[in-house]
C-alpha cells in the first residue's frame, strides 16, 4: 500500500512539473511575441501579451490544485491557498486590463471611422 501511495505522489509530482512547465512556456513565448509586437508597434499588442500571460497562469493555478492533492499539513495547505489566491487575483486583474484595452482599442477605431467620414460628408 505505501508503493502504491509513493507511486501515486511521484506521478503526481510529474504532472505538476509537466504543467508548469507548460505555463513557463506559454507566458515565455507570451513575452517574446509581446516583445517582437512592441517593436513592430503593433496595436493589439497589449491584449495579446496579457492573454498569454493569462493563459500561463492559468496553467500555473492548475498545477497548484493539483498539489493540493499531495499536501501533507495545515501550513502547507495555507500556503498553497495563497499562491493560488494570489495567482487568480492576478488573471483577474489581467482579464479587467484586457477588457479595458479592448474598450479603448474599440474606441479609437469608432473616432478614427467618424474622422473619416466627416471629410466624405462635406465634398
Amino acid at each position: 500500500m505505501q508503493m502504491i501511495e509513493h507511486n501515486f505522489e511521484n506521478l503526481v509530482r510529474l504532472c505538476i512539473l509537466l504543467i508548469e512547465l507548460a505555463g513557463i512556456v506559454v507566458i515565455v513565448i507570451s513575452m517574446v511575441r509581446g516583445f517582437i509586437g512592441f517593436v513592430r508597434k503593433d496595436e493589439h499588442t497589449r491584449i495579446n501579451l496579457a492573454q498569454g500571460i493569462m493563459l500561463g497562469l492559468e496553467f500555473k493555478i492548475g498545477s497548484e490544485v493539483l498539489r493540493s492533492v499531495i499536501v501533507t499539513t495545515w501550513n502547507e495547505l495555507g500556503t498553497l491557498a495563497a499562491i493560488i489566491l494570489l495567482r487568480s487575483l492576478l488573471t483577474l486583474l489581467l482579464h479587467w486590463e484586457i477588457g479595458e484595452e479592448e474598450k479603448r482599442e474599440k474606441a479609437a477605431k469608432v473616432q478614427a471611422t467618424e474622422q473619416a467620414e466627416v471629410p466624405q460628408k462635406e465634398a
